[in-house]
């Protein structure tokens, strides 16, 4: 069952009554998963930038969507290569600032995955 996003605020993010203080991903099967932004911040040295690698941590097989939230000031984005990689997979991937990206999130359907990061 997906996850209901509930609250995001600077620093959090609340799903299912239980605050984040980190970043998060959201799986099929309805986990909640911390981000491992260190696959992105060891090649671009920012965890602002998903590389290649992190997108490969991400994406799960079946998966249509990935709905990306990208920060409350929406500084989060895909390196080429991961933009490639989503694109190979048949995923669509949605990026928007994290408020935003929480409502795409709640009325989803189908197959989809998040990544929202907390902060800027």
């Amino acid at each position: 069952m997906k996850p209901k996003i509930e609250h995001t605020q600077f620093g959090s993010i609340t799903i299912d009554g239980s605050v984040f203080d980190h970043d998060v991903i959201l799986r099929l099967g309805g986990k909640v998963r911390k981000r491992r932004k260190k696959l992105s911040k060891r090649v671009y040295g920012t965890s602002h930038t998903i590389s290649l690698d992190e997108a490969k941590h991400v994406y799960e097989e079946g998966a249509e969507r990935l709905v990306v939230g990208a920060g409350h000031h929406g500084n989060v984005t895909l390196s080429d290569e991961a933009a490639a990689y989503f694109e190979r997979k048949g995923c669509v991937v949605e990026l928007e600032p994290t408020p935003t990206a929480t409502r795409t999130w709640n009325h989803a359907t189908g197959a989809v995955i998040g990544l929202f990061h907390v902060t800027c």
